[in-house]
C-alpha cells in the first residue's frame, strides 16, 4: 500500500525527451526564434518533468508498506 498524494496519478510514466532536429532543419538565415530555441526550451521543460517525475517516484518508494 502507498500513501501516495491523491493528485498523484496510478499510472505514472516518465515524461518523454524531446525529439532532437535534424541539423539541417536550421534555415541558417538567423531567425528569432530559431527552430533549435524551440528545442532547448522543449529540453528544458523535459528536465524539470524528469525531476519531479524522480522524485515522485523516489517518494512513492519510500511510502510502500511491506
Amino acid at each position: 500500500m502507498s500513501t501516495a498524494p491523491k493528485d498523484w496519478p496510478e499510472n505514472d510514466p516518465p515524461p518523454e525527451p524531446p525529439i532532437s532536429p535534424e541539423p539541417e532543419a536550421c534555415c541558417g538565415s538567423g531567425c528569432e526564434p530559431c527552430i533549435f530555441d524551440f528545442y532547448a526550451e522543449e529540453l528544458q521543460l523535459y528536465r524539470r518533468r524528469l525531476l519531479e517525475w524522480e522524485q515522485r517516484q523516489a517518494q512513492r518508494q519510500g511510502t510502500k508498506l511491506i
